[in-house]
């Protein structure tokens, strides 16, 4: 594909090529990465540490840029904030007219400026370096104001801009997401941040759905139907049907003994025709019964159903005693996929 666009008063044209943009952009994270595995490993390092640190502390991590670069800043602290490292943006406009005030001792500070010679930055950068524990600074020019008055500069610079006039902020703002992308799972990773922690930070849309855990769907308390080993088919039944599960635990002292399934009545019923009636649950029952834990995710129980082709899974604690029932209908209701 390729399109054309004015480049002088002339009216003269010149194709311009999409894919060539993309590849200028790769082409500077390619840079990036060099730099990160080399030169810059020992900042980079240094940059996770203060981020920890703050975390220790309780303090936040607060993100800062103008124009362009700001937006790439939001994009940042949303990232770190998902991964469990809380952040907020800072816009350094607003800062000067008394949003400086939402930063605490202990805070970081990272601010994002291609130039380093942001003036709306530049205007805070003492109150910055008063009030925060640390500044980490994205920059294109390390010998700039900006990243000279840094705890640390990390380099965002570029061989070009993929604009073909060099202007427009479109390889340098890439290179600044992939940095902060890194940064913040890089401080995830050493904090030992798991899908399970990233699932409470995200209750609500499909990413939250297929992290959802067994706990949260799973039925309970009098939903869940249960009998003795003694008890009589009849009243198996009964309680199999009134329960509307298509099963029935069967239980001592709270402890699972095994599982009536419909499909487990049916066999019976077919191999020993009405004298299966005469039996109990304890003689009737699974006594080897799937079971899966309440802090399992739920996308693991929706596998193990369709594995072994049944409709129900016990959830047990480590004592073996019931917590609950996870029904293939219950994940079916879920975007586990």
């Amino acid at each position: 594909m390729s399109l054309t666009r004015p480049i002088s008063t002339s009216g003269n044209v010149e194709p311009f090529q999409p894919a060539a943009l993309v590849r200028t952009e790769a082409a500077a994270l390619e840079v990036l990465a060099a730099r990160l595995d080399g030169a810059m490993a020992e900042s980079f390092a240094r940059a996770v540490e203060m981020i920890l640190r703050c975390g220790e502390s309780h303090g936040r991590v607060v993100v800062t840029g103008m124009g362009k670069s700001g937006i790439i800043a939001q994009k940042i602290a949303a990232t770190l904030s998902s991964t469990g490292s809380p952040a907020l943006f800072l816009h350094p406009a607003e800062a000067v007219h008394g949003d400086i005030g939402m930063l605490m001792r202990g805070d970081v500070v990272i601010a994002l400026s291609a130039s380093g010679e942001t003036e709306e930055i530049l205007r805070l950068l003492a109150t910055l370096k008063r009030k925060g524990d640390a500044l980490i600074t994205f920059c294109c020019n390390l010998q700039s104001t900006l990243a000279q008055a840094s705890d640390v500069a990390l380099d965002c610079s570029v061989e070009r801009e993929a604009c073909g006039l060099n202007l427009a902020p479109t390889a340098s703002t890439t290179a600044m997401l992939a940095l902060g992308d890194a940064l913040a799972v890089a401080v995830s990773l050493r904090k030992g941040f798991r899908a399970e922690d990233f699932a409470e930070l995200h209750p609500g849309g499909k990413l939250g759905k297929q992290l959802a855990k067994v706990r949260e769907l799973m039925h309970t308390g009098e939903d869940v139907p249960v009998v003795a080993p003694s008890t009589p088919m009849a009243d198996v039944i009964f309680e199999m049907s009134s329960k509307k599960l298509g099963m029935t635990t069967v239980q001592e002292n709270g402890k699972l003994r095994g599982v009536i399934s419909d499909g487990d009545l049916r066999r019976l019923l077919e191999r020993e025709g009405g004298a299966a009636l005469g039996k109990t649950a304890g003689e009737a029952m699974n006594a080897r019964p799937r079971t899966i834990a309440a802090e399992e995710l739920a996308a693991r129980a929706l596998a193990i159903l369709e594995e072994r082709k049944i409709t129900s899974l016990i959830v047990i604690d480590a004592e073996h005693k019931v917590e609950g029932v996870v029904h293939l209908h219950d994940l079916w209701g879920v975007e586990l996929i």
